[in-house]
């Protein structure tokens, strides 16, 4: 279901849009913001320099250093009068980035949400059980406002307490689920041991977001939880949830609402931008954002852009599953490994569980990999046969051979019931 119309317009139309759009925005930022005013001034670029859409690469970057180091309001464009909200990252990599919304940021936030619901196959009606947590975090209120604006049911129930989300889905008949991937497969598991068959849930469309998911761990959940998996982006410095979503009629890319969030893709080393259909890094520039105007932000997350009209009817641009970050690179004896090839590998093999963790430690002055696989509670096999046919898959995707591959019992992993998931563990 198209929510907005604007959502079909041609590419002429949206280009133009998008002009006029990053002309007020270089100029409303620059009044506003110091450290735009600064930055701007510095790449010797204006708001009267920008003739159209494609003079965004004239601008420069933003980056979450530029955001910590101005916290926690130095980067907000509006008084304290007229903010209504703040958010905040969780600051596990150091210095939670603050972000700030107007009435019209919350309004916008609201609209795109329900954009990327109605894409996902949400309709007005359906009782949607959110799982995502509520408070500084952004994804619980994002999807709550979101479902009440499409006209949906929204349980509030937020992240954890899984036996009572078991409970809910089966008294209530849930349409809806929106989670985390990781939480997704944990509530199918906790079912499977309380004696409940996660598959006879009412659920229609399990919405997936806040970490990366390749296709091999979607199609465990779909297979897990008898539903359709689709998946949202977003992230607090643009506005939240809401900044793409896949269609549940193609699933093929998620469709970025580029009326209000303009995408790049760059090299992630040279800043370069790259053509489309070339993986890159991807970079977004908030066209309509008041608390919080943010220019090229480097996201670190990896992706492609595909353009042409979808067949769902859609003409914004869709970028592909985000499933690792240009930040999440490892190194290991000179050998780039990102974590979700090693989580392609593992969900290859039938006899596991798709539950993992990667340990890096150093010994004397070379770095070690170790990985740790659960096996499938139901595998009855040798051991040995499965770990050596593993050793040999990872050592082909990943141009070395783990220096441990531990395959352990069923359960033996920490699961995560709130929050992201932690897959990686640096000791070095």
């Amino acid at each position: 279901m198209i929510y907005n119309d604007r959502e079909a317009i041609s590419r002429d139309e949206l280009t133009s849009l998008q002009s006029d759009r990053l002309r007020e925005t270089v100029a409303y930022a620059s009044e506003n913001v110091p450290f735009y005013r600064e930055r701007l001034a510095d790449a010797g670029v204006s708001a009267d320099d920008i003739d159209s859409i494609e003079d965004v690469s004239r601008l420069p970057f933003t980056t979450k250093e530029d955001l910590r180091e101005t916290y926690p309001d130095g980067m907000f464009a509006v008084s304290d009068e007229r903010i209504r909200r703040i958010h905040a990252s969780s600051g596990t990599t150091g210095k939670s980035k603050i972000v700030a919304y107007t009435e019209g940021d919350l309004d916008l936030w609201s609209e795109v949400m329900a954009r990327s619901l109605a894409a996902a196959g949400v309709s007005p009606g359906d009782t949607v059980q959110n799982a995502y947590g509520y408070g500084l975090f952004t994804g619980g209120l994002g999807v709550h406002y979101g479902v009440e604006r499409l006209g949906g049911t929204v349980i509030p129930i937020g992240g954890g307490q899984t036996q009572r989300q078991i409970e809910l889905l089966e008294d209530l008949e849930s349409d809806v689920l929106t989670c985390t991937p990781s939480y997704a497969l944990y509530l199918a598991e906790t079912a499977r041991k309380s004696g409940v068959d996660p598959r006879e849930f009412a659920l229609s469309t399990v919405i997936i977001g806040a970490e990366p998911c390749t296709q091999p761990m979607r199609e465990e959940i779909e297979a897990a939880l008898n539903a359709t998996v689709v998946d949202i982006y977003g992230l607090s410095e643009i506005i939240g949830p809401g900044v793409s979503n896949e269609c549940q009629e193609v699933q093929d890319g998620l469709h970025v609402w580029e009326d209000h969030f303009y995408p790049e893709v760059v090299d992630p080393r040279t800043g370069d931008p790259l053509p489309a259909g070339e993986e890159g890094e991807l970079v977004l520039t908030a066209l309509t954002k008041e608390a919080l105007p943010i220019i090229r932000y480097r996201t670190g997350d990896l992706t492609t852009l595909q353009y042409g009209e979808c067949a769902c009817g859609r003409t914004m641009v869709r970028m592909d599953n985000v499933t690792g970050r240009a930040y999440d690179l490892l190194i290991v004896r000179g050998v780039n490994v990102y974590p979700s090839q090693i989580e392609s590998v593992v969900l290859e093999f039938d006899a596991v569980a798709p539950h993992y963790r990667i340990d890096l430690e150093r010994e004397g002055e070379l770095d070690t990999i170790g990985i740790t696989v659960e096996i499938d509670a139901g595998f009855d096999g040798d051991r040995e046969v499965l770990e050596e046919r593993m050793r040999e898959r990872l050592e082909s995707v990943l141009s070395l051979s783990p220096d441990t591959l531990a395959l352990v019992e069923a359960g033996e992993i920490e699961r995560t019931e709130i929050g992201k998931v932690r897959r990686v563990y640096d000791h070095r």
